[in-house]
């Protein structure tokens, strides 16, 4: 089979029925289902959720993003082979270790394919929570230029690139554009510290003060929790982004979760421990993709200087990246995610026929 045909590209035009629009990320395509089927399915499989809670179908693609742009390949391909399904896997690995230990539930109820998950709808916090275990990327740098304080923490004069720090930083921004917030700038991806948090925890919508400081304690369990298991691969947890929400549960309780995906290659950065050990940082994630695209292009200033964001969606648009990037890409993410999860990752042949044969035979969403 041609490897353009195992990429799944496009991820919003599924004949899934629903009667809202469809909403597609970067990666991610979100179908909110009908109330009769939301209601149905929560019967026929016993999900743990109040009886009309709000149902959706999350396909995740093999799209890959960089700088804000969606890449592509030559021979029509669109995205990296088993990117997606490598994903998925990773982030279920971690929410059932989560649940293990007893930190806290995520959005997802079911998972009917490699590709997708069945999910409660969930009410987002408006902060993208990002810890930080190693000073390098942009926080190295800013602190390379003279800034020594970051999301209201100082940091101590002297620290070398990709130095462990001496704690483990929790440094959030905003979740889009937030407005109307006492000094935090309208932008997306904007640092905010904890006392803005504190200072209008409702505006980023958090229930109480209190989750503030539940919602630090998750993030640093569940970063602990990712970081000890890799440390038993040998390979090396250095910053994660995870994203939190509020769901109900059955008994009409409002609780906090871990939603979107957590410890993955597209929103971590994980090194391999022995090249760390002898001065060479090998990066087991996303981050590779970005220094091959760094160095692939000759003027590497439009991928980092925000002001040239015209040039860079062109960039991404009339570029075809050459096929070895993207299957080094792939060798990458599959690699990390059989470690992880101890498993073979199958890349299946042709995701979008399985996905619709699965959702019409054994959930009734297709007609």
């Amino acid at each position: 089979m041609n490897l353009a045909d195992q990429v799944l590209a496009v991820n919003d035009d599924l004949p899934i029925r629903t009667d809202k629009p469809v909403h597609s990320g970067k990666v991610r395509s979100v179908y909110w289902l009908t109330e009769a089927d939301s209601k149905r399915l929560i019967q026929e499989k016993n999900y743990p959720v109040p009886a009309d809670a709000p149902l959706a179908i999350m396909v995740i693609s093999d799209r890959i993003s960089a700088f804000d742009c969606i890449w592509h390949g030559e021979g029509g391909m669109r995205g990296v082979p088993g990117k997606g399904a490598a994903l998925n896997a990773i982030s279920n690995h971690w929410f059932r270790l989560f649940r293990e230990k007893g930190l806290a539930d995520s959005h997802i109820l079911d998972i009917p394919h490699p590709f997708v998950w069945v999910v409660q709808k969930a009410k987002p916090i408006k902060i993208e929570a990002i810890c930080r275990q190693y000073i390098t990327g942009s926080m190295w740098r800013a602190y390379a230029n003279g800034e020594r304080e970051f999301c209201g923490i100082r940091l101590p004069d002297g620290l070398q690139k990709d130095q462990r720090l001496p704690e483990l930083l929790i440094t959030p921004s905003t979740k889009g554009i937030l407005r109307g917030i006492p000094g935090v700038p309208e932008q997306d991806d904007a640092n905010i510290t904890r006392d803005d948090l504190f200072a209008n925890y409702a505006a980023f919508n958090f229930r109480s003060t209190a989750d503030i400081d539940l919602y630090e304690k998750l993030l640093k369990q569940g970063f602990t929790a990712i970081a000890e298991s890799l440390a038993q691969l040998d390979q090396i947890f250095v910053d994660t982004k995870f994203e939190f929400g509020y769901v109900t549960d059955k008994n009409g309780e409002e609780k906090l979760i871990y939603m979107d995906e957590v410890g993955t290659p597209d929103s971590s950065r994980i090194w391999d421990g022995p090249s760390f050990r002898e001065g060479k940082i090998v990066e087991q994630s996303k981050e590779a993709f970005r220094q091959l695209l760094l160095s692939y292009f000759p003027d590497p200033d439009i991928l980092l200087n925000k002001n040239r964001m015209r040039e860079r969606i062109a960039l991404a648009r009339d570029n075809a990246l050459p096929r070895d990037i993207l299957m080094e890409v792939s060798r990458t993410y599959l690699d990390i995610a059989e470690r992880i999860t101890g498993e073979k990752i199958a890349v299946p042949e042709n995701p979008k026929a399985e996905i619709c044969d699965i959702l019409r035979r054994e959930y009734k969403l297709i007609d």
